[in-house]
Order: C-alpha cells, then sequence, then structure tokens
C-alpha cells in the first residue's frame, strides 16, 4: 500500500512538473516521405523562434492552440500535441501523401508554381527536404480549379488514385494532361504514343483496354508503330 501511494505522489509530482523541458518531434515517414524536418516543426510551433516555448510553465501553454497553429502549414496533414510526466512538450506530426505534381498549365504556362496533390485532392507546396517521385499533372483545367477535395475534382482524384494504387500503372504512366473541358491524355514511361482517355469516368474498363494494347497489340505490331491510343469511347479501342 506504500509503494502504491509513493507511486501516485511521484506520479503527480512529475504531472506537475511546472515548465516545459524540450520539445520533442516525431514525423511519420510513410514510404520514407519526409518533405519536414524537426527544424522545421520546432520553428512553425515557435513562430519562427518570436514564442519560445522551453522554459515556459505549462499553464500558459495552450496544447489545441499549438495544433490550430500547426494546422495552418499545408506541409502538415495532421498534427497532436501534448505533454509526458518529464515536462517534455511531444508533437506528432502526418505529413500529407502525395499521388501527383502540378507543374503547368497546358499552354505551358505556370500556373500555380509546381505543386504536389495530396491523396485528399489538396494541393501543397513542393519541398526542399524530399522529391516524391509520382505523376506530372498539367493542363487548363486547372486554371480554373485549385482542389480536387470537390464535386468537380473528385472524378480525377479518383483517377490518380487508381493509378497510385496500382503496381502496374504507377510504374508505366509518366504523366497526365487535363484540359479545358476535362478530357484526360495520358503518357507513358517509355515510347513516343499518347493515350487519350476521355473523362475522368468508366476507369477500370478503360485502363482494360490499355493494358489489352500493351499485351496483345503493341507487341505483335511493332510498339514505334503507334503515336496515338483512344480509350475513351464504350466498347473501342483505337490505336493509330
Amino acid at each position: 500500500m506504500l509503494t502504491l501511494f509513493g507511486l501516485l505522489a511521484f506520479t503527480e509530482e512529475r504531472l506537475h512538473q511546472t515548465h516545459c523541458e524540450a520539445i520533442l518531434v516525431d514525423i511519420d515517414e510513410l514510404d520514407g516521405q519526409r518533405f519536414l524536418t524537426r527544424r522545421d516543426v520546432t520553428g512553425f510551433l515557435t513562430n519562427n523562434g518570436n514564442d519560445p516555448i522551453i522554459g515556459l510553465p505549462f499553464d500558459e501553454i495552450s496544447l489545441s492552440k499549438l495544433e490550430q497553429r500547426l494546422g495552418r502549414y499545408s506541409l502538415i496533414r495532421q498534427a497532436h500535441v501534448s505533454r509526458d510526466l518529464a515536462g517534455n512538450l511531444l508533437v506528432k506530426i502526418k505529413q500529407p501523401q502525395p499521388i501527383a505534381r502540378l507543374v503547368a498549365g497546358g499552354d505551358g504556362s505556370r500556373v500555380i508554381g509546381g505543386q504536389y496533390i495530396s491523396d485528399e485532392g489538396r494541393f501543397f507546396p513542393l519541398s526542399m527536404n524530399y522529391s516524391a517521385r509520382v505523376p506530372i499533372v498539367s493542363g487548363e483545367w486547372f486554371q480554373t480549379h485549385r482542389t480536387l477535395a470537390d464535386e468537380a475534382g473528385k472524378p480525377l482524384l479518383t483517377l490518380l488514385q487508381y493509378i497510385r494504387e496500382s503496381d502496374l500503372w504507377r510504374a508505366q504512366i509518366a504523366e497526365i494532361n487535363v484540359d479545358y473541358s476535362g478530357n484526360v491524355t495520358l503518357w507513358p514511361q517509355v515510347g513516343n504514343y499518347q493515350i487519350e482517355f476521355g473523362k475522368p469516368d468508366g476507369i477500370d474498363m478503360k485502363f482494360r483496354k490499355v493494358k489489352l494494347f500493351y499485351t496483345q497489340i503493341a507487341p505483335q505490331k511493332r510498339w514505334d508503330r503507334y503515336h496515338r491510343v483512344s480509350v475513351q469511347y464504350r466498347n473501342q479501342l483505337v490505336c493509330e
């Protein structure tokens, strides 16, 4: 019984550690991707050192406000801030997951200087720390659409997610262009032909037709023979 009371007293004392001793940052690294460093996160947290936290009494530190501050940065998908018994501020960071990289408009003009598109359909900036290997996306459609996290962008987001989740198409598709009307054209990693995909609908069936071209048509007729493959129309596969 004395041991139990002693443990409770020790825990109570540590919980009432009055000052922040250190900031410990834990960043998830899904697939080895790290867009942020611990220094970046600490800078966001302390307003680049203008709002120091170490040494502050914990009763002057609002954990929820710190989470809100971190949540304003687009390189942070989710932040959780807590404290431990030793007086450390614990910061857990989840990064956005990129599925494509938006680089330019269909006319070659810089629409939104390079950005990534996350698996949630949101745009977030490039990082000096890491470059993700994802398909390049461009096109006039992005001149009037600044997110894929809405009804207008959902079909295109579904297409990008489909490519991301397939080992075959993730390896094969290098570039994706979306014209002003929302029609999609794909360019493969190897070859000089383009794949006219049309609207981002009927995705599974259209990729079945692309696979048919890969496995049965091109190997027999030579890959360099074709410059255009169209799968956009129902029950048609056009190769020219």
